[in-house]
């Protein structure tokens, strides 16, 4: 069956409403039960309690809990109190995050047109949009919003703007006459649909889909069904979890075996088995790592990027595929004159000389034959015009002067089967009719042309070498269009007979050009391996001439069109996105068969956009990215990032972010494992030797509560640096758990806890457990807050200004060290935690150790640095 756009108006109307009369009440009635209404159906969601309890299904937060619990029945209620705080609380924040989130719908909604102008019963009438229904005849004009999709019926010079829907930067001119072929989307030129709106003169429209069966209600429909993707540290921090509490859980079982053999009560080894594995999973870690990455996005908000989803700081950091929108993103989405060609020479805009009667003629019609404005700033009309009256403000020259010296007194307006405007003036030497249009129109209608100060008749090699430089500003993605003119008699009406005669004037070439910064920017992303790719609703000439001019393509046949793929398998698709960056004349259906087809091939992409039809790939997308200034707010709402100056820069500086976070995130993990694993090896090496429990269970819990939790953020804050944009993307099933990350923790860990031992053995010369106890609990604290220092960087920085760079990490190990040694001497705080008041040289023994960590690490660091290079 053929498509409403490959019937004639009339096949359309006697197949939705058997006549071609308006509908009638009864039939409206009808038509409304089996339509169903013009609105959006929302799918049911989840309350605010189902996403609250969702978040306790991560397996290290079970452990936790089963530990708490079994705290509590012991009598430990401290333990119990700390660890159902630390993970209500990060409950709390992952729900606030994910309600956020859930929006996108309920924005499509606000796309809907409130009001219709319908012809019911012959008569107009101004209804509820929510009340239109197939068969209905809706009435446009300028500024009307169209409440649904249809098949055109009449049209007056109707321009509309689709961008939202198919990404095409200019608004569309319509048409009543049948497409026969099959066409994508963006040029059914006698179709308007749900969500775009009239820029331009008046037309009729006949409703062929309300509600689900518009276009709109198609990307709905995809929005419901699209999964949101977790970034590459969400798994990672999910599998690392749980592999890391399964371990602590066997060596724990293994412990109380120990401890039972050895005749110790069952209750007090269970005790303490369960106060170790609390003290070894890092149950601080999920709140450090929000913490870190909140501290991020207030940094990127300076760098005009809003985070709204908290884990695409980190994901952008793993980027390797970004898929940018051209309009406004990587260009100016701004349309701007380029070039002259006049005289017969081709000039660029920067070279205008007004001087030069030929120049300013032209400039003068081109604004004269014009119906943009643009006062104060505000610009009003068609972007081609806009472009034409800004470069006479540019040159110092403004349309409303020469208006007001060459008045208009009679016009034919634009239409788009003839595709001409022109406008009739009065000049010095009489009534002068200004024509612009089509190349291909004008020329034909041409007789002379201006040469110097006069007119001559036109030849064809004049003509010949027309057409080869409109072909050049075509070949370029630039849009043409022709000026001529003639004198005519004064009161004469106008009609399109009229519209011939001319004497050409000249070319005038325009097009929306890249940002000044684009082209930095992909080079900047080549470099990091990062492979930039447009993906637009535009044409593929004009794709195409922008990508080159930044970067992105080197040959054209790196460029298609949508259509190319529509009937690949998913198998082909994988082989053939490996050779395109330029995608144009896309649906909504390609983008997201694009990004999923990159994701299977092991990458993670970033998709931007601005459009109504971009949300459901922003959806799909790791990192959905959506513009601030241009964007809907659907768009808006299904990205995890809004740019708010809509620019492809801020896409790149926010991946160094990225990066720099999750650099900081690790080494605050390197932190927080190579302690816990530090003090894993003191309770075996003390449990092998038969000695007394090194640590309380209190002192496990303040060492990971307190004097953890401060070093760990601050790392987290480190500050970044452009380096990181010299390195590849990591793998997207790269670990955290690598084998170097393991062998520092190890190495590290190994090293404190031995400092640890020599501290407890000191303290147990006399056989006083207490003492021993105090003075391994002061060592391990102390040590792993100088450990804050070893884990800014993998390689050494003892004697580097980096050493002091983070004045976080100085706060957090001056704290840190005065709430130790209040511990450790204030006698009122004994009996809270279990020790002893040390000597000064007790004291000064626990801090020496402590410090000697530094060195040994920083030694280590330098010859581990040394082994690789070699």
């Amino acid at each position: 069956m053929k498509e409403f756009y490959q019937q004639t108006a009339e096949e359309v109307k006697k197949q939705l409403n058997g006549s071609m009369e308006p509908l009638t009440a009864a039939q409206v009635t009808e038509h409304q039960k089996q339509y169903g209404y013009n609105e959006l159906v929302e799918g049911k969601k989840k309350s605010v309690v189902q996403i609250f309890l969702e978040q306790f299904k991560d397996f290290l937060v079970i452990i936790l809990i089963a530990a708490a619990t079994v705290s509590g029945f012991l009598g430990d209620m401290e333990s119990t109190a700390v660890i159902l705080v630390v993970i209500t609380v990060n409950a709390i924040l992952g729900t606030v995050q994910t309600v956020k989130a859930e929006q996108s719908l309920s924005s499509l909604k606000q796309l809907s047109a409130p009001t219709a102008k319908v012809l019911r019963n012959g008569v107009i009438v101004q209804i509820p949009s929510r009340e239109v229904t197939v068969g209905d005849e809706v009435l446009l004009e300028a500024g009307d919003s169209i409440p649904a999709d249809g098949r055109i019926l009449e049209s007056a010079s109707l321009k509309v703007d689709e961008s939202a829907l198919t990404g095409e930067s200019l608004g569309v001119e319509k048409t009543s006459s049948v497409i026969i072929s099959q066409v994508p989307l963006g040029d059914r030129i006698n179709m308007v649909y749900s969500g775009s709106f009239v820029t331009y003169g008046r037309g009729k429209f006949l409703v062929t889909g309300v509600g689900m069966d518009t276009e709109v209600g198609k990307i709905a429909g995809m929005l419901k069904n699209t999964e949101e993707k977790r970034t590459p540290l969400q798994v990672n921090l999910d599998q690392f979890g749980q592999k890391l509490s399964l371990l602590i859980l066997v060596f724990c079982g293994i412990l109380f075996g120990i401890s039972v053999i050895r005749g110790e009560d069952i209750g007090d080894a269970f005790m303490f088995a369960v106060a170790l594995a609390v003290a070894a999973i890092p149950e601080a870690l999920s709140s450090i790592v929000t913490i870190v990455l909140s501290f991020g996005t207030q940094k990127m908000a300076k760098e005009h990027a809003i985070i709204r989803k908290l884990q695409a700081v980190e994901g952008l950091g793993s980027v390797s595929i970004i898929c940018s929108d051209k309009t406004g993103t990587l260009t100016q989405n701004k349309m701007t004159v380029e070039d002259y060609y006049v005289g017969g020479v081709r000039i660029p805009a920067a070279h205008i000389d007004l001087k030069k009667a030929a120049q300013k003629q032209l400039l003068d019609y081109s604004m004269l034959c014009n119906d943009s404005t643009n006062i104060n700033g505000e610009e009003i009309g068609d972007p081609t015009e806009t472009a034409l009256i800004n470069l006479g403000d540019k040159l110092g020259r403004k349309a409303e002067g020469v208006r007001c010296f060459y008045p208009r007194v009679a016009e034919i307006p634009f239409d788009s089967e003839r595709k001409l405007m022109s406008t009739v003036h009065d000049m010095e030497n009489g009534y002068t009719m200004i024509t612009k249009g089509a190349v291909d129109v004008l020329l034909d209608r041409m007789v002379s042309i201006q040469k110097g100060d006069k007119a001559v008749p036109i030849t064809n090699w004049d003509k010949k070498q027309i057409e080869a430089c409109n072909q050049e500003f075509s070949k370029n993605g630039l849009r043409v269009l022709a000026i001529a003119y003639k004198t005519i008699e004064k009161g004469k009406r106008l009609t399109p007979k009229d519209e011939n005669g001319y004497t050409f004037l000249g070319l005038i070439s325009m097009m929306d050009p890249p940002r000044r910064e684009s082209r930095s920017a992909v080079a900047q992303c080549i470099q990091a391996g990062i492979r930039p790719i447009m993906i637009t609703g535009d044409h593929k000439v004009t794709a195409a001439a922008i990508a080159k001019r930044i970067g992105i393509l080197k040959d054209e046949s790196e460029a298609c069109e949508g259509a190319e793929i529509d009937h690949m398998s998913d198998q082909e698709l994988e082989k053939f996105v490996e050779g395109i960056s330029v995608y144009a004349r896309v649906s909504p259906e390609h983008k997201i068969r694009i990004v999923q087809t990159w994701q299977r091939k092991g990458n993670i992409v970033s998709m931007t956009g601005d459009g109504v039809n971009d949300a459901p790939a922003l959806k799909q997308a790791d990192i959905g990215v959506a513009m601030g200034i241009t964007g809907s707010e659907v768009s808006k709402d299904a990205s995890s990032m809004v740019l708010t100056d809509d620019n492809f820069a801020t896409i790149v500086k926010a991946v160094e972010n990225g990066r720099n976070l999750y650099r900081n995130i690790k080494n605050a993990i390197q932190f927080l494992l190579s302690g816990n694993f530090a003090g894993i090896l003191v309770v075996l090496y003390a449990s092998i030797a038969a000695l007394p429990v090194p640590f309380a269970p209190v002192h496990l819990l303040f060492i990971n509560l307190l004097t953890d939790s401060l070093p760990a953020i601050a790392l987290g804050l480190e500050p970044h640096t452009d380096q990181v944009m010299e390195e590849k993307p990591r793998p997207v099933n790269e670990s955290i758990l690598t084998k170097d990350f393991l062998a520092n923790i190890g190495i590290e860990g190994f090293v404190i806890g031995v400092m640890t031992m020599i501290g407890f053995m000191i303290g147990y010369r006399d056989q006083n457990a207490v003492l021993a106890s105090t003075m391994a609990f002061g060592t391990l604290c102390t040590s792993r807050l100088v450990h804050g220092f070893n884990c800014k960087s993998n390689h050494p920085v003892l004697f580097t200004n980096k050493f002091f760079d983070n004045i976080y990490l100085i706060g957090a190990f001056i704290l840190g060290v005065i709430l130790m040694t209040c511990v450790m001497v204030i006698p009122s705080l004994h009996v809270l935690f279990k020790v002893q008041t040390l000597t000064m040289q007790q004291l000064f023994t626990v801090y020496g150790l402590a410090l000697a960590n530094l060195p040994v690490i920083q030694l280590l660091k330098a010859i581990r640095m040394k082994i690789r290079i070699l």
